[in-house]
Formats: C-alpha cells, structure tokens, sequence
C-alpha cells in the first residue's frame, strides 16, 4: 500500500483501484474511470506519481469548488490529539476521497467541520497538482496560460495578456504547479532543461520551485530518485511572492 503524507492531510492511492499489474517496479492501475493511471513508486524513497494516460486530469484542478466536491466522497470523524475540551465533543473533522484518482486529503484542526471542509479541499487540489501527471509532448511543447501565470517576468515567454505573477498563497498557483511538475518529470527532474523551454534562467526557475515548500519537495525528492543535487536556498535564494 502507498502512502504519503503532506500539508496535514494524507494520501492513499491503493483504495480505489480494480487491481494492480506489478512489472518491473511500475504499477498499472486500471479503474473504473475516464481515464487509467500507471502509478510509479520509488520504494526507496517511497515517493509515487499517478500518470494519466490521457491528458484530461489537469481539468480536476479547473473545477469549481462544489464541482469538485461531486467527485469525492466526504467522511466526518471526531479528531484526537490535543486541541481543548470542546474538540472531539462532534464529527467536526473531515476527510475527502476523491474518487477518480483515489487521493485522499483531511483537515482536523478547526472545530468548524465547514472550515475543514474547505481546508481539505484545498489541500486535495494541492495533492492532485503534486501527485498526479499529465503527458507532455517536449518535440511540440508549449507552457499551458496557466503555467505562464505563475513564471517571473523575466521570462522571455512571458507575454503581456499573462497578467501579474502569482505566487503560492493565490488559489490560481496549482494549477500552474501542476503544469510546472508535469514538464519537470518530462525532462527527467533537469531545472536547467525545464528552464529553456520556459525561457528563463536555471537560476530563475530554481527560485520559483524554492518559493513554495510542497513543490521544492516534490521535485527534489523526484531529483534524488535520479541522482542529483538537491535544490537550496542557500545556493539560490529566492523569496516569497504574496499574490
């Protein structure tokens, strides 16, 4: 069984799948869903990715709150652990199953089961951008709008209708995260590959990822399961954007 945790709430691919091919290492889950997912784990690392073998999963991200709801199985559970007298007097904590790729996201530690809620929604999108990859063709490839949104102006991609940059507290960030993801395991975890294509520097795009803490670590843990270096701030610094 896989799992991962991140950001408070927790992932369990394993649940939803039919059954499960093992060949060397990668797994090919096929579901009763638009679309079949292989799902590749690095036992040493236990880390794992969802790849989509169509190209329709970044549309999770596109939809709307309620929408997106529709497609998850919600659970209400009291939460334990410290917190005050009041906390595990009701079902305020909630956890979100989303059905199509099976992550599951949670959110325990409000008292108000509607912030909760809303806690673990963002945080299903944040797990859906970090864990689940599109196909990207690199002989044709051409950075998505909302990929665009989130790179610094020093991009020479960048035109004018892209708007300001937006950073990692804006709502907008993962579905540029996702499609930033996507074109970094297309090349393999290669930052100064990434970067050519975005037309930025290494160092440029080395500050971006750097600017969020979920995806610096996604891409250094894919990095390591390649063999490379780590991406720090010390070597690059960076700050955070606000928007």
């Amino acid at each position: 069984m896989a799992m991962a945790t991140m950001g408070g709430g927790f992932v369990n691919v394993m649940k939803s799948v039919d059954h499960i091919v093992r060949s060397n290492g990668v797994f090919l889950v096929s579901k009763a869903a638009s679309c079949n997912f292989f799902v590749s784990l690095n036992l040493k690392r236990r880390g794992w990715q969802l790849y989509c073998s169509n190209s329709n999963t970044d549309s999770y991200l596109k939809l709307r709150n309620e929408e997106l709801m529709r497609q998850c199985e919600m659970n209400t559970f009291k939460a334990s652990g410290p917190g005050g007298q009041h906390r595990n007097k009701r079902e305020s904590a909630v956890r979100l199953k989303h059905l199509p790729t099976g992550i599951i996201a949670q959110a325990v530690e409000d008292r108000s089961q509607h912030k909760n809620r809303a806690s673990a929604l963002a945080r299903l999108r944040t797990l859906i951008a970090l864990k689940v990859r599109n196909p990207v063709p690199l002989h044709t490839y051409s950075p998505p709008p909302e990929l665009l949104q989130i790179l610094p102006p020093s991009s020479t991609l960048r035109a004018s209708d892209s708007g300001p940059q937006i950073g990692p507290n804006n709502p907008k960030f993962v579905l540029g995260m996702q499609a930033l993801l996507d074109l970094i395991f297309a090349v393999e975890g290669s930052v100064s590959e990434a970067a050519k294509f975005l037309g930025m520097s290494t160092g440029a795009l080395s500050r971006l990822i750097l600017s969020d803490d979920s995806l610096r670590m996604a891409v250094n843990e894919l990095r390591a399961s390649k063999g490379g270096n780590l991406l720090n701030s010390k070597k690059w610094g960076h700050s955070y954007l606000t928007m």
